[in-house]
């Protein structure tokens, strides 16, 4: 059973930095490329941030380019998202997503992934 911990979020002021981390377990974590989300209430969950499954690509929202970076570490199955320059409108619950094809390169559609986290909360204050 594929499980998918996040954790990290929490409360920081504009122009602030947080580091998400998604620890995975159930299947063999280093062949799916893995992506993050974030949705607030009342709207759809939107892409902010993918890696392919070797970390060798990856790609953002245009919305977060040049402030968050995501990585991650296949020998300690997980994928981080680190975020800077924190605004406002970042504020959502952020979720981590697991590929739903191994070693496919996937984009952001939610559904091309079929494993979520439970969600963290971040929240950024003016």
């Amino acid at each position: 059973q594929v499980q998918l911990v996040e954790s990290g979020g929490g409360l920081v002021q504009a122009g602030g930095s947080l580091r998400l981390s998604c620890a995975a377990s159930g299947r063999t974590f280093s062949n799916y490329a893995m992506g993050w989300f974030r949705q607030t209430p009342g709207k759809k969950r939107d892409f902010v941030a993918g890696i392919t499954w070797s970390g060798g690509r990856t790609s953002y929202a245009d919305s977060v380019k040049g402030r968050f970076t995501i990585s991650r570490d296949n020998t300690k199955n997980t994928v981080s998202l680190r975020m800077s320059s924190l605004k406002p409108e970042d504020t959502a619950v952020y979720y981590c997503a697991s590929a739903r094809t191994p070693r496919v390169l996937v984009g952001i559609d939610s559904e091309e992934y079929d494993h979520w986290g439970q969600g963290t909360q971040v929240t950024v204050s003016s």
